[in-house]
Order: C-alpha cells, then structure tokens, then sequence
C-alpha cells in the first residue's frame, strides 16, 4: 500500500502564503515523479509543479510565485505557495509516480487532496 497524505491548505487572503506537504508512506523502492494538480470548482484538474530525474516543471500561471520541493529523507514533498491569488483558489492533489521494486512498473498514487482558498 502506498498512501499520499496532505496537510497545509486552508484560507488566506490574497498576497499571501501557504506551504503544502505531502507525506508518502509504503513500501516505496523509489518515487520517479512528484508534484501538485489543483482543480477548481467547475474546471479540470490541472497541473501546477512537479520534479523528475533533476528536473522540475512549473505551470506557466505560478512561475515566480510557487516552489516545489522534496524532502527524499522524509519522503515528503512541498509546494510553498507565495503571492496568492483568488484564482488559486482549488483543491490541490499530491501526486507520485513510484517504483515498487527495482525493476518495477511505474505506478500512480494520488492524495486525497487539501483545499486551498484565497480570498481577493
């Protein structure tokens, strides 16, 4: 069993920040991908940031203002969120690709998503 687990979101006004966490638990062998999706009320869930093999991809709506890290120690994984706008307003998902053994398939887990609301 492998168990995305978020905390952080909540209410804020606009200009403000708030730091997401991730916490992945199971029996992992590695986690290929990691990042964040975000869904508003009557959209589709888009991406926002994720990091791979060194490299990390931002959508282009929060370049500037969102971080995407990774605590590989504490397999948790942070979306710090600066400057928010109402338009951030979403449930925001952890998502993760991981291996379960060395030579593995890559599988997809996703949180069970913490909500973030900005206020104009």
């Amino acid at each position: 069993q492998v168990q995305l687990v978020e905390s952080g979101g909540g209410l804020v006004q606009a200009g403000e920040s708030l730091r997401l966490s991730c916490a992945a638990s199971g029996r992992i062998f590695s986690i290929n991908l990691v990042g964040w999706y975000r869904q508003a009320p009557g959209k589709q869930r888009e991406l926002v940031a994720t990091v791979s093999k060194g490299t990390t991809n931002y959508a282009d709506f929060v370049k500037g203002r969102f971080t995407i890290s990774r605590d590989n120690v504490k397999n948790t994984v942070y979306l710090q969120m600066n400057s928010l706008k109402a338009e951030d307003t979403a449930v925001y998902y952890c998502y993760a690709e991981v291996s379960l053994t060395n030579n593995g398939y890559n599988y997809a887990y996703w949180g069970q998503g913490t909500q973030v609301t900005v206020s104009s």
